[in-house]
């Protein structure tokens, strides 16, 4: 379901783009470098910042000149450039978007900030956690801002679900099960299923560790309790399917008890229907409910929070488009994960206080928890360029 998701976010972007008027851009708007042709970067970057008034696409990067004017040609870059290191020594660029494959973000992450550039870098933004680290510390030395675009933490719907939950209306939050597949599968010839390159389903489809950990409030776990790996059949190293179980400790100090599935090749339900159905999700059960957020990932297509209290037995479902209790007043009901997420971005890089952010002390967790399954499950850790 991943790949449809990204498709229809694709078509539903377009579709605005086409039939709503676009803003005049500021007088001195951001310009944004995008490292990477990538599919992606139509809905995480190039519609997001049509609509965004303080934002111009300014250049786009390849390792391929002819494509890169293409590409510039194709959604109005001012300049193409023939490689990733023009796009970040180019003193006009303001930030860099980087949707390069896993193996590489750590590497254009650190020359964009040493090279002054703020860095929007697609997740995960590591292999490991010490390069995470080490790009923490890089922004800070060089006063560059570092973001790791979780976007669907920037969605009002998110907002609303963690407020279910915080409001111990409740009671406390007991365990959590989040879920993430493909299918049909991720095309074999796909950069997910290459070590090399950072593959695996527990990398890929790290959205379900990130939901978990969201909803609790949780750094890194524990402990691992359990981690078992479905090795791909073309390398053993890669993970075609991750199932996990933690613990981790909540805000009051009380164990909670989670369990994460990934898998880039989900079977098809009675072996002939692909499960259409099975968008990204976190169920969350507290002490006197049920709470489950539906299409976690992107609910700015669909999505809905069902809260099924156990005391009455009342079933409950909310959605939120538009506003919820960050945003209020800002935002449209059409806006993206993506286009939410460049909102808070260019909020920070204004100097202006964002409604919610990806802090790099989350990002670093997210990484060392990946890495503590892996550990678990008997996998090795993705490659380090550090370590070339």
């Amino acid at each position: 379901m991943a790949l449809l998701l990204e498709n229809l976010t694709f078509l539903q972007e377009y579709f605005h783009s086409t039939i709503r008027t676009l803003p005049s851009k500021t007088e001195n708007p951001l310009k944004v470098g995008v490292l990477s042709t990538a599919t992606i970067n139509s809905a995480s970057v190039i519609r997001p910042v049509e609509t965004h008034p303080d934002v111009v696409l300014y250049a786009i990067g390849s390792r391929d000149l002819k494509q890169a004017k293409e590409y510039a040609a194709k959604y109005g870059f001012k300049v193409p450039y023939g490689s990733y290191e023009e796009v970040i020594r180019d003193p006009e660029v303001d930030f860099v978007y980087i949707s390069l494959p896993n193996q590489l973000h750590f590497e254009w992450s650190f020359k964009a900030l040493q090279h002054g550039k703020h860095v929007l870098c697609e997740k995960p933004i590591t292999d490991t956690p010490y390069e995470a680290e080490r790009l923490t510390d890089t922004a800070k030395r060089n006063n560059k801002i570092l973001m790791e675009a979780f976007h669907w933490k920037f969605h009002p719907a998110a907002h609303v679900f963690r407020e279910i939950l915080d409001s111990r209306e409740y009671g406390r939050i007991l365990k959590t099960d989040a879920i993430m597949t493909a299918t049909p599968a991720i095309p074999a010839k796909d950069i997910r299923w290459q070590y090399d390159l950072g593959g695996g389903s527990l990398m890929d489809m790290t959205y379900a560790l990130s939901f978990t950990r969201y909803a609790i409030h949780a750094g890194t776990p524990d402990t691992v309790l359990h981690a078992k790996a479905r090795p791909a059949s073309g390398d053993e190293r890669i993970d075609a399917a991750m199932q996990a179980h933690l613990r981790f400790t909540d805000r009051s100090g009380k164990d909670v008890y989670s369990s994460i599935y990934t898998d880039m090749a989900r079977s098809w339900w009675c072996g002939v229907v692909p499960r259409f159905w099975e968008l990204p999700s976190i169920h969350v059960e507290l002490e006197h409910a049920e709470v489950t957020f539906y299409n976690a990932m992107m609910p700015h297509l669909y999505h809905y929070i069902e809260i099924k209290d156990k005391r009455s037995g009342e079933v409950l479902r909310k959605q939120a488009y538009k506003g919820g209790p960050l945003w209020g007043e800002r935002g449209e009901a059409w806006w993206s994960t993506y286009r939410y997420q460049l909102e808070a971005f260019v909020d920070k890089l204004r100097g202006r206080e964002p409604v919610c952010w990806q802090t790099s002390k989350d990002s670093i967790n997210q990484m060392k928890t990946i890495d503590e399954v892996y550990c678990k499950s008997t996998l090795p850790s993705r490659p380090s360029f550090l370590d070339k």
